[in-house]
């Protein structure tokens, strides 16, 4: 018996111990967990294929029979071996993809709670055998992944807003009073020059060069926008996770994935967790970094990639509840971020960092020099690759194989 035999089998008896389980409040939920399908698939009337099928009939179907879809061979080897979806089968497929079909395309990490697994199950159910597939079978359309062009925007690049509440700048004005100058005390440098006066330093020997200005306070200001992770420098605003995905799928997804599974060498943004010891750690947002602030300094100070400090504060938060969300951090598609609540969010891998001490070592602390003695002879061995740590970039594959997709195939 193949292990996709073995899956059916396994499928049908929870679809047997299940049947009739499925209440309109399962549906009701599991349809704002088909949220983060909608960037792939299609369901219910008109559903057509996008890059993922669609998922009418999708109960009782064999994997990779959508007419009209482009699936990859894994998917088509996988129906061959029997997978047909089914609630038992589409459980362990839904939790992690790629472990129950090695090779497809479908990028997406996969759920983590039970209970979203189980609802969109039953949302999908609803437009299979008995449901509202059969008041409205939708036309197979050749797959035709979106346009991944996205319309950079166009609004001239402005200084960020005044400086924040609780933040001090304080400008070193000595030193700025000695390599600049006001534009009264140009004139006077020129006459001196034309009169023949000879400096007394020569350049480098600590001379004035009456080059620049003095910095304005908004000029300051405007570069003054970093964010600590105790919330200093946090602007007022506020964003939701649905109005995150709006953004993100107009002006990320072209380089980071629909789900932060990133296209070609881009960042992953999404998923890692539990990787940090692997040979290849996969280093996001959620398996990785330390502090939220970090996230949302970076996303305002240098994205989008084509067009940086384009966006709104109130962006940028929708932005960052959006990486949350894709990240499991929250759970909630209504969950709205702003400078009240920002601090009570922590990440998942904050406990791992720890202070720098390096100065408390002796090395450091007694101002030694490092030992060089008892040195291993012999010229120096590469023992690994960067390309091991992921961090070595290749060229992208022109094979269509190669190409980053995603869906339930």
């Amino acid at each position: 018996m193949s292990k996709y035999r073995e899956v059916l089998a396994a499928g049908l008896l929870g679809l047997l111990a299940s049947a009739g389980s499925a209440s309109p409040q399962d549906a009701a939920a599991g349809e704002k967990v088909f949220a983060k399908c909608k960037a792939c698939h299609a369901v219910g009337g008109g559903a057509k294929h996008r890059v993922g099928p669609h998922l009418n009939g999708l109960i009782g179907r064999t994997a990779g029979t959508a007419e009209g879809f482009r699936y990859s061979p894994a998917m088509m080897k996988a129906g061959e071996g029997g997978l047909v979806w089914s609630e038992g089968t589409l459980k362990p497929y839904l939790v992690d993809p790629k472990k129950i079909v090695k090779g497809t395309k479908m990028a997406f990490a996969g759920l983590k709670q039970d209970a979203d697994v189980a609802n969109v199950i039953a949302y999908l159910a609803s437009f299979s055998q008995g449901g509202a597939e059969k008041k409205a079978q939708a036309a197979p359309a050749a797959a035709q992944p979106p346009s991944q062009e996205k319309t950079a925007s166009t609004k001239p690049m402005v200084p960020a807003p005044a400086q924040q509440p609780g933040v001090a700048v304080e400008p070193a004005e000595q030193t700025i009073e000695q390599v600049s100058s006001s534009s009264a005390e140009q004139p006077v440098a020129a006459a001196a020059k034309s009169a023949g006066a000879q400096p007394s330093q020569a350049v480098g020997d600590g001379v004035v060069l009456k080059l620049g200005r003095t910095a304005t306070e908004d000029e300051i200001a405007a570069w003054d926008i970093d964010v600590r992770p105790d919330g200093v420098g946090l602007p007022v605003g506020h964003g939701t996770v649905s109005q995150g995905e709006q953004i993100f799928d107009e002006k990320c997804a072209s380089c980071h994935g629909d789900f932060g599974e990133a296209v070609g060498r881009w960042p992953v943004l999404a998923g890692g967790q539990g990787t940090l010891q692997n040979d290849r750690p996969e280093k996001t947002i959620g398996s990785y970094w330390p502090y939220l602030s970090t996230v949302y300094d970076y996303v305002r100070r240098a994205m989008p990639f084509t067009n940086p400090r384009s966006l709104s504060n109130d962006e940028v938060y929708a932005l960052t509840a959006y990486v949350l969300y894709l990240n499991d951090v929250v759970q909630d598609d209504t969950f709205e971020l702003s400078n009240e609540n920002f601090t009570a969010v922590r990440l998942p891998n904050e406990a791992n960092f720890t202070q720098d001490d390096r100065l408390s070592e002796p090395h450091y602390a007694n101002r030694r020099d490092p030992c060089m003695s008892s040195c291993v002879p012999g010229k120096a061995q590469i023992t690994t690759h960067a390309a091991v740590l992921d961090v070595t970039p290749e060229d992208a594959g022109t094979d269509d194989s190669e190409a980053p997709a995603a869906g339930i195939e």
